[in-house]
């Protein structure tokens, strides 16, 4: 069987081509392309959904409608930086008005991460049960966004009172029933030492203990006070000589000769905290 076919005023002659999905050629093809295509039901075959999501997937949907626009792609996690000693930038600011805001004492928040810096982390991570390192870590910013509460070493306490734990080394001013201040300390460091007093001929020995026991605040100095055993710096008296003031070297362990160590931008906030008469309750054992 033959075809006769005229286009623009030329008679072609062929033999027909069947044959589903074959390829055509020449100009017999090009003649069938103005024959209408069949229609197709609009139903999107299960060749057509992503096996993943069950979504029709590009090829498979049908004309006239559009593709679901695809979900967001999540931001990255930023991890948070560690920060250690002698940095000087933001992350160290940050850290340090997180500090003050949980009522640790870093010094001034100008984010210089310096020695005051270091004792208000060192007591922030002995409250939070954290390794004292001085480096802030994952653990460490973790602890800051849920922060521990020291519970009262006294029950019944004014609500104006100051707190000495000697187990931890650590203090806590509670104003109006509220803690107002934590702050790293070195207390006595339990070895012996000799003294002549005023007026006396010969030494007298003793230990350099920081008794437990109630007491309340007496005198106080407001710059540097100088003693037989060397000077302090705004001490706050509560019981005899031994004092809660500020030292240039607030170390990890106990190593005053009794008296409460605190660092010394502490002491000037100690003095401002703390009246006259308020109690001191002293707890634990070095």
């Amino acid at each position: 069987m033959s075809i006769r076919v005229r286009l623009a005023g030329v008679l072609f002659t062929g033999a027909a081509v069947f044959g589903a999905g074959c390829a055509q050629t020449g100009t017999a093809a090009n003649a069938e392309r103005s024959v209408s295509p069949p229609v197709t039901s609009p139903s999107v075959s299960a060749a057509a959904v992503s096996p993943s999501t069950g979504a029709p997937s590009a090829k498979g949907i049908p004309a006239g409608r559009s593709a679901a626009p695809a979900a967001p792609t999540p931001a990255p996690v930023t991890e948070r930086p560690t920060i250690k000693f002698g940095e000087h930038n933001a992350d160290v600011k940050a850290l340090q008005e997180r500090l003050r805001k949980l009522h640790y004492d870093p010094g001034a928040a100008d984010g210089k991460y310096g020695q005051a810096t270091q004792l208000a982390l060192f007591a922030f991570q002995k409250v939070n049960r954290l390794k004292l390192n001085g480096t802030v870590g994952a653990s460490v910013w973790k602890a800051l966004d849920a922060p521990r509460t020291p519970a009262p070493l006294v029950r019944g306490g004014a609500d104006d009172r100051v707190e000495i734990d000697l187990s931890r080394q650590l203090l806590y001013v509670y104003r109006d029933g509220e803690i107002a201040l934590i702050s790293h300390t070195s207390s006595g460091g339990g070895y012996e030492f000799c003294t002549t007093d005023p007026g006396a001929t010969s030494q007298r020995c003793r230990h350099a203990v920081t008794p437990t026991g109630d007491y309340q605040t007496g005198r106080r100095v407001e710059g540097w006070d100088k003693g037989p055993l060397g000077s302090l710096y705004k001490p706050v008296y509560f019981n005899g000589g031994i004092a809660v003031h500020g030292y240039p070297s607030v170390p990890l362990k106990p190593v005053s000769h009794g008296c409460v160590r605190v660092p010394m931008s502490t002491a000037d906030l100690f003095q401002k905290l703390v009246g006259t008469g308020v109690d001191v309750h002293v707890r634990g054992s070095v």
